[in-house]
């Protein structure tokens, strides 16, 4: 019997005008972690709906095996019926129902068509257990955080005694420590023969856990590697098709005046009344100056931001000067009247428009700026449009192109692209790189370089270490609501130490 328990041979996959996956090949060995890289729009979630059963046999051209055998999925049904199990980075959960329900969704204990309670919740408790949530099994899912709704998913799927799971970007929403309980979550699993493949773009989990990394670009399969054997580099420059001399491409440079001044900020706690997440904090920022804020989940730096811009009004306490002079920012109409804007962390429920064109989206934020008196100038508008797809690469049939079709990583230039065409002063990004590939990621990066050397200042929110560290002039660590420390780079402060330092009161 082959060492394989999967193959997915020739893959193709056809959808009107475009070839999302062609002739694509995938093994799984029994028992090893086989990680799945590329760019948004590589293929990686399509060859997953195909292994998963979301596109039915003969919606694809090519086969899967599994042990040897050829199959035929008619529906995600009848994957799982064969072991396969997908946690996807879209978390599907019953608000309303309990923990313990929403774990044994399908197959609750019991039978004449009672539920066995009992059961029910100690099995609850088992899996909770080894997941470290310190969860009542009865109560319900709708208060939970991203991050325990995620590991609550994966034991799901868990619970199901899968011989292949599927993950798909599992750590997007999980903490530090929750990263390192999913890693020995699956290195358990792999220990019992479980195969997984591995879904991310952050290599560093790649490396962490996966035995070997396949590599897509452009829907066909480009190399697969030990990963024990590959450098890093190579990856990235096989994902994105050409050299990344550097990620990070931060050119010092000297700053000018201050730009932005905040004082005395306090923002109300989003779930506890009566107490504030942030606390009488202020900070400055000069002209062509990237000021980074680190801190653990929790620590008030997206409300922060929130907060300045007029996202938040009720009970939010602060004085914001521009050019130090004193404004009243108590919308983002407000804020973008003064030359702000802001590139939110949940961009998909609040930075873009789903059924609206690319064109349309970019649009939105800048009709007073678009040319025309009482109607807009269609000619003129698209060119203003064109011209931020060029410059931000943006990957589209064309700017007619509805957001919903695009990928993650274009639709994040998408909404950059809506704030650059209102030429702002001030940036505030929350989490700007967050579930986006290696190669937008550096597009990104070299956007954000280049926009300070035109003299736009940036406030940037980030969980990326290496991110916030190589691309802040300064870093601020926000913890108990507080700021407490103040790291400059030319000084040499801001250190991966110095920020977790800081981060946790120490």
């Amino acid at each position: 019997m082959s060492n394989f328990v999967l193959q997915m041979r020739n893959v193709t996959k056809r959808f009107p005008g475009v070839i999302a996956l062609k002739d694509v090949n995938l093994e799984l060995c029994r028992g090893e972690i086989l990680g799945i890289c590329g760019e948004n729009g590589a293929g990686k979630s399509t060859l997953m709906k195909v292994l998963s059963g979301s596109y039915a046999a003969g919606d694809y051209e090519g086969e899967i095996v599994l042990d040897g055998s050829p199959v035929r999925f008619t529906g995600v049904h009848d994957a799982q019926a064969h072991g396969i199990e997908m946690v996807y980075q879209e978390m599907n959960m019953m608000l309303d129902a309990s923990v313990a329900e929403n774990l044994f969704v399908g197959s609750l204990p019991g039978k004449n068509g009672w539920i066995d309670y009992k059961k029910l919740y100690a099995d609850a408790r088992t899996l909770l257990e080894r997941a470290k949530l310190d969860l009542d099994p009865k109560m319900t899912v709708r208060p939970l955080n991203s991050g325990q709704m995620q590991l609550l998913s994966l034991m799901r799927a868990v619970s199901k005694n899968p011989g292949i799971l599927v993950l798909d970007e599992p750590t997007t929403a999980l903490t530090d420590q929750e990263v390192d309980t999913l890693m020995e979550i699956l290195d358990s699993l792999r220990t019992k023969g479980v195969s997984c493949l591995y879904i991310s773009h952050k290599l560093e989990e790649l490396y962490r856990i996966c035995d070997r990394a396949l590599v897509l670009r452009d829907g066909q399969t480009i190399n697969c590697h030990r990963i024990a054997e590959v450098e890093k580099q190579t990856l990235i420059e096989e994902m994105v098709g050409r050299k990344v001399e550097n990620l990070y491409p931060k050119d010092e440079h000297g700053f000018g005046e201050e730009v932005l001044r905040v004082e005395h900020l306090s923002v109300p706690h989003p779930n506890i009344r009566g107490r504030n997440i942030v606390e009488d904090i202020g900070f400055s920022l000069r002209k062509g100056e990237i000021l980074g804020i680190g801190g653990l989940v929790g620590a008030g730096r997206s409300e922060s931001l929130g907060a300045i811009f007029g996202q938040y009004t009720m009970g939010v306490h602060k004085k914001i000067f521009i050019d130090g002079k004193e404004v009243n920012i108590r919308s983002p109409r407000d804020a973008i009247r003064h030359g702000i804007g802001f590139i939110t962390e949940e961009c998909k429920l609040n930075g873009i428009i789903w059924m609206l064109s690319i064109r349309e989206n970019m649009s939105v934020a800048n009709l007073p700026k678009l040319p025309g008196r009482f109607f807009i100038k269609k000619g003129k508008e698209k060119k203003v449009v064109q011209k931020q797809m060029t410059q931000l690469r943006i990957k589209a049939p064309s700017m007619e192109t509805a957001l919903v079709q695009l990928s993650g990583g274009n639709q994040q230039k998408v909404i950059l692209g809506k704030w650059l065409m209102n030429e702002p002063r001030i940036l505030l990004v929350d989490e700007p790189t967050k579930g986006i590939d290696v190669g937008t990621k550096a597009d990104f990066y070299k956007i954000m370089s280049d926009l300070t050397k035109q003299g736009v200042s940036i406030v940037m929110v980030s969980s990326d270490m290496p991110e916030l560290l190589s691309m802040s002039d300064r870093v601020l660590v926000l913890a108990g609501g507080k700021i407490t420390a103040e790291l400059h780079r030319d000084r040499g402060e801001t250190t991966e130490t110095a920020v977790m330092a800081a981060a946790i009161g120490e």
